[in-house]
């Protein structure tokens, strides 16, 4: 939490030094890894334990940054860890200086249950702990559950919360175990078809009236995946990482078609 208070007022500096040096018309954006974070069940426990992680995954960062404000909720939660005497006076004024933009890394929803076992002693008072459910459904290869729904649900609460800020999905893809055939081309359906998806939601929400104004394929390259290596794809041009050789894959057309047509088609 002082980490994650820090990351903020450094943002704040940070947009205030660019506001200084760049002409009133750059734009300047911030990008959050936001969380669509669902209740396992209609139960008050599970409720609850849905709105902790809301507050520790989503509010600690959208609080500060755009109401200049701490939540209240993950205060007291948090009041046998911390008094939060980390955030001083002007902090929170330096945090919500206002941006043009927000940009939305999103991959997958996070269900969450209530859960309970007995603390370490050195955390007094947090008996109470929360469980993360893994959602039913198609997963990718990083084990992530395939669910277009909680991009909606993102983009559709950020419409309601934030009225007047544009949005920008900065990050939205799959790994698969994707590999070049003996006629050296890479077929990726399943990579395809998660696009096709999160792409219908985002147009949903459009229609809905959240201003999007662009998306942001993760990634154009296969990668050095930074908790995985080389081990995880997430690109839609595969990376022979040993020759170096780029290939399209079959992801990378389609999305060349969609970009051409402006639309999904097949």
């Amino acid at each position: 939490m002082r980490a994650a208070h820090h990351l903020n007022l450094a943002h704040g500096r940070a947009v205030r030094m660019l506001r200084s040096a760049l002409p009133d018309s750059a734009e300047i954006s911030l990008t959050l890894n936001l969380h669509a974070v669902r209740a396992h069940t209609s139960s008050e426990a599970d409720r609850d334990a849905a709105r902790r992680i809301d507050a520790l995954g989503n509010r600690l960062f959208l609080d500060p940054v755009f109401h200049g404000r701490l939540p209240q909720d993950l205060v007291a939660d948090t009041a046998a860890l911390t008094d939060w005497s980390f955030v001083h006076d002007g902090d929170l004024e330096v945090t919500s200086t206002p941006i043009d933009s927000l940009g939305i890394n999103y991959y997958a929803p996070t269900v969450v249950a209530a859960g309970s076992h007995e603390a370490p002693s050195e955390w007094p008072g947090a008996e109470q702990h929360v469980h993360f459910v893994p959602p039913q459904g198609p997963r990718t290869a990083m084990n992530w559950p395939v669910d277009s729904g909680g991009l909606h649900e993102l983009l559709v609460r950020l419409r309601d919360e934030l009225p007047r800020t544009p949005l920008l999905i900065t990050e939205n893809g799959a790994a698969y175990d994707d590999y070049a055939d003996p006629e050296g081309d890479v077929h990726d359906p399943e990579r395809i078809a998660y696009l096709r998806s999160h792409l219908t939601a985002v147009h949903r929400a459009l229609a809905e009236g959240v201003n999007v104004r662009g998306y942001f394929v993760w990634s154009l390259l296969d990668n050095f995946e930074w908790a995985f290596g080389y081990g995880k794809r997430f690109g839609i041009v595969h990376v022979d990482f040993a020759s170096q050789r780029r290939t399209p894959k079959d992801s990378a057309w389609w999305y060349a078609n969609v970009i051409a047509r402006n639309g999904i088609s097949g």
